[in-house]
Formats: C-alpha cells, sequence, structure tokens
C-alpha cells in the first residue's frame, strides 16, 4: 500500500518499458475520449491499462474487477486519468514527483495481468503478537511455525485455497517451497476459496532485511489483517509507520486484538474501545453501522474465541472480489493525495491572463518602443509640411537655416537632444520591455502551483528573448512614414492664397523702387498699402493654415501612434502571450485530469 516504505518494484516514471502506462500517452489521448463517451453510452472500452500477457481469459477478468461492485466504472476512468496526467505532466514536473503516481499505474498494470478470482490479504503484526498463530487457525493446519523464538517468521508464507494464484506469488516473490494448502478439501471452509493469505515477518523485527520484505509485501497485496495484541496495540511505530499513513486504505484493512483470553473481565471491551480511539486519531475510517471503513475485532487464535468471526468477514470479503479494485482506488487516492500541492493552489482567484494585463502589457511595450513620441513626431511633420507649404518666403528661409545649423552642432533636429540622450533613452527602452514581461508573466503565475508558475515565468522569458531588438525594427519600419504626408483638399487654396501675399509684397516694393528712381510717378501711399497687405496677409494666411492644419495633424499623429501600437502589441503577442497563454492553458488540461483523479466535478474551478 502507498505510504509504506521500501522500493516495493516501483519504475520510475522516465524509464518504464514499453507497453507500460506512459507508452504513447499524448498520442492516444483521443482513444482515451472515445473509451470514455463508449463507457457513458453503455458501449464496450478499450482496456484501462498496458495490454496483458494475452490471456483474454485475465483481460475478462480485470475488466470486471474494475467495473463490478459498488465503484462502477469510476476506477477505470480515474487510472486513464492518472495516465494521461502523468504524461501531460512529465515535461513541467520532476520523475521524483510524479514516482507515485507512477508506481500505482504499474502496479495496476501488473495486477491486471493476473487472476482477478484470487484476493491476496497479508497477516501483518509486530513480535509475539501471534500473527502466525492466526494465520494457522484461518488456514486449519500448522503453517507458519510459532513458538517462543524471535522472530519465528523470517521469510512471508503463503496459503492459498484454489489454485491459479501462481502468478500473484510470484509477484509476491514467493518461493516454491513457502507456498502452502489449508487443511484438506473435507475439513476447509469452502467460503475462503480465492483466498491467498500470506504470512508476513515482524515488521518491527530486529532484521532490517524482514522489515523491506514487510514494506515491499505490504505495496502489492490487495488486502492486510493488523494483529495487534494487548500490549503493542498502542506502539508508536505501528501506527506512525503504517496505520496512519494506509488510513486511506481503511476498506481493505483488518485491525485484530489478539489474545483477548489474557485480559480479565471487561478488559478486552475496554482495550478495544482504546484502539478504535487511536485508529480515529490517526485517520482511519472505521466500519460501523454499515459505513463503510476498517473491520476491527478482538479474538484470541490460541482459543479459537473469535476466529469463527473473522473467517466469515474474509469469506464474504472474498466472494465480493472487490478487494483489488478497492485497494487500486485507495492507492489512487493517495497519489492524488501527494500530488495535490503541485496541481492545486491555495490563491483565491483562479489564474488567468485577463484583459486587463493584456492591455497592460501592450501599454508597456507602446511606452517602450516609443508609440506616443513617435505619434507627436508624425503631428509635428505634418504640421511642418503644412508651414512649409502655407508658409512666408522669409520664415521658411529662417528655418532652413536653423535646421542646418541644427545638423553641424550633432544635435538630433526631431528630437533636439544629442546622440547620449538617444543611447541612455534605448537603454530605458530595453529595461522597460523587460520590466513589462516580468509583470505579465508575475500575473499570469498568480495563483498557480510553483511548478507551473516557474513554467509559465520560463515560457515568457524565452519569448522576451531577442523582443527589444525586434521592437526596434518595428519602431523604424512602423514609425514616421517615409516622405510627405498626404495634404488635405484646401492645401492648393492656401498656397496659391500664400503665393498671391508674396506676389502682393513683390509688387508694392518694385512700385515703390520705380518711383523712387523716377520711372513711376510718386505717390507713396498705393504702394505701401500694396506692400503692407501681402506683409500682413502672409502671415494671416500661415496663421490659418496652421489653425486649420490641427485637427488632419493630430489624426496623422494618432494614425501613426496607432500603427506602431498595434505592431508592438502584436509582436508581443506573438513572442509572450500567446505562450503563457498556451502554458496556462496546459495548466487547466492536467488540473481537470487531475479533478477526474480524485473522482470530484470539474464544475467551479
Amino acid at each position: 500500500m502507498d505510504g509504506v516504505g521500501g522500493d516495493g518494484g516501483v519504475t520510475g516514471v522516465e524509464g518504464a518499458a514499453p507497453g507500460r502506462w506512459d507508452d504513447g500517452l499524448i498520442a492516444r489521448r483521443g482513444a482515451a475520449r472515445a473509451a470514455a463517451r463508449s463507457e457513458q453510452s453503455g458501449q464496450a472500452a478499450p482496456p484501462v491499462v498496458a495490454p496483458s500477457d494475452g490471456s483474454r481469459e485475465a483481460d475478462d477478468e480485470y475488466d470486471g474487477l474494475l467495473s463490478g461492485g459498488a465503484y462502477g466504472g469510476r476506477l477505470r476512468g480515474r487510472l486513464d486519468a492518472l495516465r494521461e496526467l502523468v504524461g501531460l505532466s512529465r515535461t513541467r514536473l520532476d520523475a521524483a514527483t510524479l514516482a507515485e503516481a507512477g508506481r500505482v499505474l504499474d502496479e495496476a498494470a501488473a495486477r491486471r495481468r493476473l487472476s482477478a478470482r484470487h484476493t491476496v490479504v497479508a497477516v501483518a503484526g509486530a513480535t509475539g503478537s501471534g500473527k502466525s498463530t492466526l494465520f494457522n487457525a484461518l488456514a486449519g493446519v500448522q503453517i507458519s511455525d510459532t513458538g517462543l523464538r524471535r522472530p519465528t517468521t523470517s521469510s512471508p508464507i503463503a496459503c492459498s485455497w484454489t489454485d491459479g494464484a501462481a502468478g500473484l506469488l510470484d509477484r509476491l516473490g514467493i518461493p516454491g517451497r513457502l507456498r502452502r494448502r489449508p487443511a484438506p478439501p473435507g475439513f476447509r471452509d469452502e467460503a475462503l476459496n480465492g483466498l491467498v493469505l500470506v504470512d508476513l515477518p515482524d515488521h518491527d523485527s530486529a532484521a532490517t532485511a524482514h522489515r523491506d520484505q514487510v514494506d515491499r509485501v505490504l505495496t502489492l497485496v490487495d488486502a492486510v489483517i493488523w494483529v495487534v495484541d494487548p500490549e503493542k496495540y498502542a506502539d508508536a511505530v505501528l501506527h506512525e509507520r503504517y496505520l496512519r499513513p494506509l488510513a486511506g486504505h481503511a476498506e481493505v484493512t483488518f485491525v485484530v486484538l489478539n489474545q483477548v483470553d489474557r485480559l480479565p473481565g471487561d478488559a478486552a471491551d475496554l482495550v478495544l474501545d482504546d484502539l478504535r480511539r487511536l485508529l480515529d486519531d490517526d485517520g482511519m475510517a472505521l466500519g460501523e453501522h454499515g459505513e463503510p471503513g476498517a473491520t476491527v475485532l478482538a479474538l484470541s487464535a490460541l482459543t479459537g474465541e473469535g476466529v469463527g468471526e473473522l473467517r466469515e468477514m474474509l469469506g464474504q470479503f472474498v466472494q465480493e472480489r472487490g478487494a483489488a479494485a478497492r485497494r487500486l482506488s485507495a492507492d489512487v487516492d493517495g497519489a492524488a493525495a501527494r500530488l495535490r500541492p503541485v496541481y492545486v493552489a491555495d490563491g483565491r482567484r483562479p489564474p488567468e491572463l485577463g484583459e486587463r494585463a493584456r492591455a497592460d502589457f501592450t501599454d508597456r511595450l507602446a511606452a517602450a518602443v516609443g508609440a506616443a513620441a513617435v505619434g507627436e513626431a508624425a503631428e509635428r511633420e505634418w504640421r511642418r509640411n503644412a508651414g512649409q507649404s502655407c508658409g512666408t518666403p522669409w520664415l521658411r528661409l529662417w528655418r532652413w537655416y536653423e535646421a542646418h545649423r541644427a545638423l553641424g552642432s550633432g544635435i538630433d533636429p526631431i528630437s533636439g537632444r544629442p546622440p547620449a540622450e538617444g543611447q541612455e533613452e534605448e537603454i530605458t527602452a530595453r529595461q522597460r520591455v523587460e520590466q513589462a514581461v516580468r509583470t505579465v508573466a508575475d500575473e499570469a503565475a498568480a495563483g498557480l502551483p510553483a511548478p507551473w508558475a516557474q513554467a509559465v515565468r520560463e515560457s515568457a522569458v524565452r519569448g522576451a528573448a531577442g523582443l527589444p531588438e525586434e521592437l526596434d525594427v518595428l519602431a523604424v519600419r512602423a514609425g514616421v512614414p517615409r516622405g510627405r504626408p498626404p495634404k488635405p483638399a484646401w492645401w492648393p487654396a492656401a498656397v496659391l492664397t500664400q503665393a498671391s501675399m508674396t506676389l502682393l509684397q513683390l509688387f508694392g516694393g518694385l512700385w515703390l523702387v520705380g518711383q523712387i528712381v523716377g520711372v513711376l510717378e510718386p505717390r507713396l501711399l498705393p504702394p505701401v498699402l500694396v506692400m503692407l497687405a501681402g506683409i500682413v496677409g502672409g502671415p494671416l494666411v500661415e496663421w490659418a493654415c496652421s489653425v486649420a492644419a490641427r485637427g488632419p495633424a493630430r489624426r496623422y499623429g494618432q494614425d501613426a501612434e496607432r500603427r506602431l501600437r498595434e505592431a508592438a502589441a502584436a509582436c508581443g503577442r506573438a513572442r509572450v502571450l500567446d505562450p503563457v497563454s498556451a502554458e496556462l492553458m496546459r495548466y487547466w488540461e492536467v488540473r481537470e485530469q487531475y479533478v477526474a483523479v480524485t473522482g470530484l466535478s470539474t464544475t467551479g474551478r
């Protein structure tokens, strides 16, 4: 049973042989779901685990074992879900974390290949508890040695009531010389047909090899009878090493208080009540009042008191043929409990990458790539183009001079900053990208169990590799458009009006010069008025154009900002958000498989 020490023939997750539980798991996902649908519709479903050794009879028996009794088809589905869960998690969790689940699947596959008509029950106990005496009393013949010499039982001894249990005994590692048969058929209790009883060495033996054998066999049997005596029933080793870890296996556990013939009066009832209290403290459910749980009773193997009652309970237990399924179900429960910390987090909100987190990530990338600055630069470029086309010639000459002076001094005419400041801004932009990636990864990983949170962060970091450089390329390609901005419909009229104002200035000036040199009749006022009209009208036209250009320039800048923002968002989505979302979807997929393993509903996750 799980929770017991010893290797127990456990197969690691990484090294399972072909044809075992981890063979082609991902590729068979569709077949597993089809099997579940077939089972719901009442049709035959495919086998639960790896193919058997070719025995069709063994396959049919095991299918009946999984689908019969009180468990219905749940165990089959839980084993399928556990197999898929391990396959989906192998690249995210280490082999040690999945080792117990792998052992359960291996044992399910091994048990399937063996007889389902037999129930293997181990008799375990401490030194001097009388377990070998009880073993002989149930068998009806002297099989296991008893006496004062300790340890009396040094190796497991098996007694099989019917033929066909050789494979089960081979699995337990019990040699042929230690396999026995009970009393002759005429004196044998036929109700125990199918029982394979195994007498184990003392679990508290001074010999380490004996304890290792106990731990190994307990992981392989279908049920166990714990034999305790009035002196050692509260032994800490028994409760802490065995009963407490095996509390989930209560339905396949018998706890027998032996040697009650040594207790006077009603002392046996008092000890039995205290034993029940200790089992309750261990978390082991007691099968009382018709509820499922461990069977607890008192007897004396030496005098035979209570042995008949135990034999009757064992007979009913064996004839139900549900011990193996109950044992496997309890093993799955134990494996699920151990895996809970890596699949279920204690966070209040479910892990997800919401719209707000996506929007914040996009905003940070837009800030890192300078989308707002690009929009402002595009707006300034549109207005500058308007000023060059609609401005007065004299102001345009002055602006041309200022631009060439700025280029000569090494100052960026657009940003107005020296090159050193531009390098500093590039470093800051890279830091902004890294911060944006860390923030969105932390947001997505919040509420996830540690291994899956780490996987989400690693996927974000992998996707962010080279992201700053790609954003730099985008800033060049999707930044301020090349060439001159498009012109509005009123632009030609504005240019013609400004040209008219310039011509008025030239005409008035020439008229005035002609009067000065005596070519024309001296009339000072008209040429001055014409020149003033051109001089005043030129700036007025330029001002009117600048006012009219504000709206188009703003829209032009917003379009440039939007294009760069969308390009940065698409880049960030492809490199970071999509891998993170895929990792979250993988987590929810394994989470659903884990819920199926536990046998709970997936609603309200």
